[in-house]
């Protein structure tokens, strides 16, 4: 039988003189602050988490907060039941394979780690507030956004609000402006939110762990409380991000779906066991590191991972290489899940399984059976001083389907590899919707051509952005044209319907919305300048078009109107994103047959556009 797999908390650890806890840690560690690199530093430290520590307190008790997370207890409670009713094949086995993982990634980590600018600005920072600051904006754009997208919005973002409280003081639609392109807005608008926060309730300082992070601060959930607190404050907990899930999957072999409440609390509870106490951030970037680099979505690079050896997909994927060679007589020596391989039906029932797993130092589980074959096994915690045995019954191993298995219907894979986990969850596609708009624009208008911009509504898709007039309408249709007009003159006034011209089309897909434009084009050549525009709205140049706050969405409609306007270079870069929306790039053949009759043209010959350049 298995060693005891890694038990975070017990909800009887009454039963054992002194506790335990989920990782190896020294008998009377201190986990409230964490040690930092910078020993000069050390006390100073302590001493402000102290004082955070009771306003933290204070204000939890005097305003208003989100609803209360479950606390560690109850977590740990949580996460006991679990392990009790999985097989320990999607467990580490104990502190010798917990410490060798957390040894392997960080010296992987140590040696191959990115130059990120958030990095070099949070290792390099004393003041704690400032530290906490520079993670947490880059912990919300890389919500569902790539490294290399961020780099630069957050190199902006920080020469423009380097601190907490030159966020608090910027404007929304400041925020909104450097943000535009960024994806995901809301975010930005949270980040925002939780700056004043900061500033105006909580004296200027960040929360300090991660359960008062996430009830305190807009926008702040269970990831980006812990990765701020592990990062900046050094608190031993365990964060779980896209990378981190495919890298745990990978690693335990957990097939079920991800998304699903059973496998997400397994895997959290799996991070905060690896979780290393010394340095929780490190690992915690580590771990992230790994799936965003080596063990990636598709294509991951086995040779170069530093967990290799302790991680079963990779192990099964060996064992069908040696099964498929026949190399080697019979199966190999790997590890399966104990739920679903098929266990033989011992004669005898009732009696133990003689094997005592240690939990602790003075505690022992052993696991006997308690009814017919493959009916129940009972758990009895045994400690001394102990009068007796307390224990519950759960399903004996290989009595059903594992929870956190593939289910039968999705069998291995073998051209996948160790991509057959984590296993996709199956996604509801995003609801189809239909916007017809139009860029409005004053060609002779005094300090040049201005085009109209109106801003969205403070909540919902793209809240406080700016857009050219649109409404949300039928595919097609004479209906589509006259809400668009009546739309345009509530913003404009009356205008010469015969000069509206459709454009061409732009589908755009947001998270939960696959939203098509249909992109219409109205040029006011011969009427009197309009000045002012009503509240709401803005007649704004091209270049205050291209610095304003608007989404990606809204550059494509322009891209498209500026091809197709009169007098458009069609070889501009502006042009059209999908009009006409039929055109397709030439097959292999066809770029061959191009190339056989066009004409060859010396290189030294004089070029036709010569006397224009």
């Amino acid at each position: 039988m298995n060693p005891c797999p890694h038990i975070q908390s017990c909800p009887l650890q009454k039963l054992s003189p002194t506790g335990h806890t989920s990782a190896p840690q020294p008998a009377k560690s201190k986990p409230a602050i964490m040690k930092k690199p910078r020993t000069a530093v050390r006390s100073r430290h302590r001493k402000q988490a102290s004082r955070q520590e009771g306003r933290e307190k204070r204000v939890l008790s005097s305003s208003q907060v989100k609803p209360p997370t479950p606390n560690g207890l109850a977590r740990r409670q949580e996460e006991v039941v679990l392990q009790a009713s999985v097989s320990p094949y999607h467990l580490f086995r104990g502190t010798a394979e917990v410490r060798a993982f957390r040894e392997n990634l960080l010296r992987w980590y140590d040696r191959e780690k990115r130059d990120l600018p958030w990095r070099r600005r949070a290792e390099g920072e004393v003041d704690l507030d400032r530290r906490a600051y520079a993670v947490w904006v880059s912990e919300v754009m890389l919500q569902q956004t790539q490294v290399a997208t961020v780099i630069d919005y957050y190199t902006r973002w920080m020469q423009k609000w380097p601190t907490l409280q030159d966020l608090a003081s910027a404007s929304l639609e400041g925020v909104n402006q450097l943000w535009a392109g960024l994806g995901y807005y809301s975010r930005g608008r949270r980040l925002h939110e939780g700056a004043r926060k900061v500033v105006e309730e909580l004296g200027g300082h960040v929360p300090r762990t991660a359960e008062t992070l996430q009830q305190l601060l807009p926008g702040v959930g269970r990831y980006t409380a812990g990765a701020i607190a592990s990062i900046a404050f050094g608190q031993a907990t365990g964060v779980v991000d896209g990378n981190v899930v495919r890298v745990l999957c990978r690693v335990r072999a957990i097939g079920a779906d991800s998304s699903s409440a059973l496998v997400s609390q397994h895997l959290w509870s799996l991070a905060q066991q690896l979780v290393d106490p010394t340095r929780p951030g490190d690992l915690n970037q580590a771990a992230m590191e790994l799936g965003a680099t080596v063990c990636t979505p598709q294509h991951p690079r086995c040779s170069q991972c530093p967990v290799r050896s302790l991680c079963r997909a990779h192990q099964r994927v060996e064992r069908e290489q040696l099964l498929a060679s026949r190399s080697l007589p019979g199966s190999p020596d790997v590890e399966e899940c104990g739920e679903c391989r098929p266990q033989p039906s011992p004669a005898l029932s009732g009696t133990c399984s003689g094997s005592l797993i240690p939990i602790y130092p003075t505690t022992w589980l052993s696991l006997c059976r308690a009814g017919p074959w493959p009916a129940l096994w009972a758990w009895h915690l045994s400690s001394p001083g102990l009068r007796g045995t307390w224990g519950s019954l759960f399903p004996a191993p290989g009595s059903g389907q594992c929870r956190l298995c593939a289910p039968p219907s999705e069998p291995w894979d073998p051209t996948l590899g160790v991509t057959n986990f984590p296993r996709k969850a199956s996604r509801k596609p995003p609801r189809e919707e239909c916007s017809a708009t139009c860029v409005l624009e004053q060609p002779r208008a005094v300090g040049g051509p201005r085009i109209l911009l109106v801003q969205r509504p403070n909540s919902g898709l793209l809240a406080g952005l700016w857009e050219f007039p649109s409404v949300t309408t039928e595919p097609s249709g004479q209906r589509q044209r006259q809400a668009l007009l009546r739309e345009l003159q509530r913003w404009a006034g009356p205008l010469p319907a015969t000069r509206l011209r459709h454009l061409g089309q732009v589908v755009h897909t947001f998270s939960h919305i696959k939203l098509t434009y249909e992109v219409y084009g109205l040029a006011l050549e011969g009427e009197t300048p309009v000045t002012t525009a009503p509240p709401g709205a803005r007649w704004l140049t091209r270049e205050e078009f291209h610095t304003a706050a608007v989404s990606t969405a809204m550059k494509k409609v322009f891209r498209v109107y500026e091809g197709r306007r009169p007098g458009a270079c069609k070889g501009s870069k502006r042009s059209p994103v999908s009009a006409p929306s039929s055109w397709k790039k030439p097959s292999p053949g066809q770029q061959l047959l191009d190339s056989f009759f066009r004409p060859h043209i010396p290189r030294d010959a004089p070029s036709l556009n010569s006397t224009a350049q």
